[in-house]
């Protein structure tokens, strides 16, 4: 990748990313609909499963650039993908809630690391031409958020 003026399209890592967002948007929200399970399986309250998801959520509201600023994207998002797939393990087989909030604060730390440095990756993979399209591509199954001017 040289930067932000690619004369070639890295289509094959803006596919990578999308799935990563279909994988960490499933993460997040997918628990809202498995509390009754989750709490029965762990032997807790519905109120306590769903403290999970709010972990996760204030986990992914910290900022994670300060800490990884100086580190290559490429391995920090490998590492964080990595990161994302231990979380689910560790979410899936969890026999105690303990366990359970660990996972949900990794896959937390993954959101957060993800979406603050995702779309200015998703820019440099493209030429700025096609910018629009892998962002549209990218966040594809993501909700909408508000509209963007431009191009």
């Amino acid at each position: 990748m040289s930067g932000l003026h690619n004369t070639r399209a890295y289509w094959s890592g803006v596919l990578a990313m999308t799935l990563c967002v279909f994988v960490l948007i499933a993460s997040e929200f997918m628990p809202v609909s498995l509390l009754t399970p989750i709490a029965g399986d762990l032997h807790i309250t519905e109120g306590l499963a769903g403290q999970g998801i709010a972990l996760s959520g204030a986990l992914a509201s910290l900022t994670i650039s300060r800490l990884t600023g100086s580190l290559d994207r490429k391995w920090l998002l490998l590492g964080l993908t990595a990161l994302m797939a231990a979380s689910g393990l560790m979410i899936a087989l969890a026999s105690s809630f303990p366990v359970y909030m660990l996972g949900r604060a990794l896959i937390g730390i993954v959101i957060g690391g993800f979406w603050s440095m995702s779309a200015a990756t998703a820019i440099r993979l493209v030429p700025q031409r096609q910018v629009p399209r892998a962002l549209a591509i990218f966040n594809g199954g993501d909700a909408p958020g508000p509209p963007v001017e431009g191009k």
